[in-house]
């Protein structure tokens, strides 16, 4: 396993987060043999949020029962989205905050985010609201998830000016495929695709981690089927993924991933792991699966970006 460091989390975080956004944990159900086999893999980071079903329940009842909680990094999220309309305030926050702690079972989250921007709300109570937070030990540091930054940017300003820690860390989504639609509602932010190569330079810049969302295009690049074959995708993903990445500039994609899979003697899913972890960002990726086996891949292929002109041969619109 390959780690790095995020502001405000004592421990080696490792590269890879395991989404929690996962069947057996939104439904409730045990979760031990697929926590413990992700743990013993190295991978003690998990993202969660207070949308994903009973999952912070299910994280925070293994973590009770594993006594392991100083070894694990909790990324949890918070926010109203209902109807596509984002509500995030001083009361969201703190309400949603006291409730994960409660169902996770825990003092503190190690890297708190909110889930989506909501531009009525001034930067400034939502940075004096978790600056309030942290001085009261609730959360390590805090975050963003789907902001641009430009507000990011904004609300950092603010902290700079007043003498506030501002964000620290920012999940957008980021992968080898192009989110052409919003999957969710509420305004979700891709760095993905050459009219996001500004916000990534900027990333790279700054050295603020990005914890990639739909780090595989949510299954597009799962390797169950092939480029061109839509009708097998439609088979393969759920109406989500559909949705973002079902668009013949991703088959693209896919057919370039398949001829670096063909070269290297690898698999479409270690290329996509391999490309995000190609680009100058301080990445982490989220990912999700019901067997951790599956993960070993993952965890190799992060270990090994591809070479930088494959990176721009992706990055590029033609197949030449």
């Amino acid at each position: 396993m390959v780690y790095g460091t995020i502001p405000g989390v004592a421990r080696p975080v490792p590269r890879i987060f395991f989404g929690t956004a996962v069947w057996p944990l939104l439904a409730g159900e045990n979760p031990d043999g697929l926590l413990d086999g992700v743990f013993a893999r190295g991978i003690d980071a998990f993202d969660c949020a207070r949308s994903y079903g009973r999952a912070e329940e299910m994280l925070g009842s293994w973590m009770r029962r594993r006594s392991n909680r100083e070894q694990v990094t909790v990324l949890s999220k918070c926010g109203d989205i209902r109807n596509g309309v984002v509500k995030v305030d001083r009361a969201v926050i703190t309400e949603q905050l006291e409730t994960s702690l409660a169902t996770l079972q825990t003092d503190y989250i190690d890297i708190y985010l909110l889930h989506r921007d909501d531009p009525d709300t001034p930067v400034g109570e939502i940075i004096t609201t978790l600056n309030r937070a942290k001085a009261e030990g609730k959360i390590r540091c805090f975050g963003v998830s789907n902001w641009t930054v430009e507000r990011i940017r904004e609300a950092n300003r603010f902290a700079a000016e007043n003498g506030l820690e501002g964000f620290s860390v920012s999940s957008p989504n980021f992968s080898l495929a192009r989110q052409m639609e919003d999957l969710w509602g509420g305004g979700c932010v891709t760095l993905s695709g050459p009219e996001h190569a500004g916000d990534r330079a900027w990333y790279a810049e700054t050295g603020m981690p990005v914890v990639a969302y739909s780090s595989l295009g949510r299954g597009f690049f799962s390797g169950k089927f092939r480029s061109g074959d839509t009708e097998g995708a439609a088979r393969v993903l759920d109406a989500y993924a559909q949705k973002g990445y079902l668009y013949p500039e991703n088959m693209l994609l896919l057919k370039k991933a398949e001829a670096l899979a063909e070269k290297y003697g690898e698999t479409v899913p270690e290329i996509a792991v391999r490309y995000v972890f190609s680009h100058p960002m301080n990445v982490f990726a989220v990912i999700s699966t019901t067997k951790p086996e599956r993960l070993d891949s993952s965890i190799r292929a992060a270990a090994e970006p591809l070479p930088a002109a494959e990176t721009a041969w992706l990055d590029d619109d033609s197949l030449d």
